[in-house]
């Protein structure tokens, strides 16, 4: 198993893994691997858009010396526990706005302690903005019509200036009517107005047909 260019991401072959930080105990039915003396996890790209975005190609600097990070969209926990395992000295925040999904991450966080859920509105960054304070990156995976408007607020206001960020649009989520490539010039022109600027932008096929990572600076 080798390290990658992405902090705390390894890789064998074809697959990526992050070392467990809770040894012994998964947390979406992943495989375990011992390497070394050392548990590690497999973090599967058709479970987790961020893993499919590593495989098919994110920036080297995208995950990288990260001490701070707001997460939107937690659902079950499933990627960010993979952030846990893999930026063990950073505080990460996530927000997840569905009272069934947030008591699975609630119990995720006591096991993890660089892991903090606030059960929010990612639509109403002000109610949370107060206790995130400012962090480096952004993540979003939230399916909603307005999903690059709900990014841009939050990097308003909570994004440090110079900071990193990805946008997970799920095209289908915006309209089933329109052309994808349309909806994704639409968003990268929403981000554009907010002052972002668009470093990438990455089709997440084969491991999700929907979903289109789009990359972005402060």
């Amino acid at each position: 198993m080798e390290r990658t260019s992405w902090d705390g991401v390894y890789r064998e072959g074809r697959d990526l893994y992050t070392v467990n930080a809770t040894p012994g105990i998964r947390v979406y039915g992943e495989t375990l691997r011992v390497d070394r003396g050392v548990e590690h996890r497999l973090w599967d790209p058709f479970r987790s858009k961020l893993a499919a975005l590593l495989l098919r190609g994110a920036p080297d600097r995208l995950l990288s010396g990260v001490r701070s990070a707001l997460y939107l969209g937690g659902a079950h926990g499933t990627t960010v526990s993979h952030l846990s395992d893999a930026w063990p000295s950073a505080t990460i925040f996530v927000v997840e706005k569905s009272p069934t999904s947030f008591a699975p991450l609630l119990a995720l966080a006591r096991r993890r302690g660089n892991l903090l859920p606030l059960l929010a509105d990612a639509q109403l960054p002000e109610r949370y903005q107060a206790d995130v304070g400012t962090v480096e990156i952004l993540y979003q995976d939230v399916a909603q019509r307005n999903q690059a408007a709900i990014f841009v607020e939050n990097a308003r206001a909570c994004l440090a200036s110079g900071g990193r960020g990805v946008l997970m649009l799920k095209v289908r989520s915006v309209t089933q009517r329109r052309p994808a490539a349309a909806i994704v010039r639409e968003a990268r022109e929403t981000l554009t107005r907010g002052g972002l600027t668009v470093r990438s932008e990455t089709s997440l096929l084969p491991f999700s047909r929907e979903h289109v990572a789009l990359t972005v600076e402060a």
